[in-house]
C-alpha cells in the first residue's frame, strides 16, 4: 500500500474521490485504513469487510466502469478527535451520460498513527427532488 499521512480527513476525502475518478486501486486502498474492522457497502450492495473484500469490490468495479466525473456535495461534517464522519452527496457522470440522482454517502475516517484513514463508506441510491416526498411517505426507516 502506498504510504500517505493525510493531516485532516478532508485531505483523505479528496484523495478517495481523486482515486474514485482516476479508477486507481492502489491510490483508493491508500485512503483506507489497514485495520481488519473497515467496511464499505456499495449502492445496493452487500456489507463488506476488511482490505481484501473492499479491495476486490474497488478493482472489479474500476475494470468495467468508463470515465467517471465526480461533483461531491457536502451536507454534514462531524468531527471529533480520532474519528470524522461526513455524510455527502455524489453527484456522478459516468461515460458522457448526464448526471442521475445523487448517491448518498457516510464517510468516516479514523486517525491512525499514519494519519486519517477511512473506515467506513456507505452509499445507497438518493432521489431527485420531484421524487422524494413519494419516497419518504414508502420508506420504512
Amino acid at each position: 500500500m502506498t504510504e500517505t499521512n493525510y493531516r485532516t480527513p478532508q485531505e483523505a476525502e479528496a484523495a478517495f474521490y481523486r482515486a474514485f475518478s482516476a479508477r486507481d486501486v492502489t491510490s483508493m486502498m491508500a485512503v483506507w485504513s489497514d485495520a481488519d474492522d473497515i467496511v464499505c457497502v456499495h449502492p445496493g450492495g452487500q456489507m463488506l469487510t476488511g482490505n481484501d473484500a473492499i479491495r476486490g469490490s474497488w478493482t472489479a468495479i474500476f475494470s468495467n466502469a468508463p470515465e467517471i466525473q465526480f461533483v461531491v456535495a457536502e451536507q454534514q461534517r462531524s468531527h471529533g478527535e480520532r474519528l470524522a464522519v461526513h455524510v455527502v452527496q455524489e453527484h456522478i457522470r459516468s461515460g458522457g451520460q448526464l448526471p442521475r440522482a445523487p448517491i448518498i454517502a457516510t464517510n468516516v475516517y479514523r486517525l491512525t498513527d499514519g494519519g486519517w484513514r477511512m473506515v467506513l463508506h456507505h452509499a445507497s441510491p438518493g432521489v431527485v427532488a420531484d421524487e422524494a416526498d413519494d419516497q419518504q411517505k414508502q420508506t420504512l426507516h
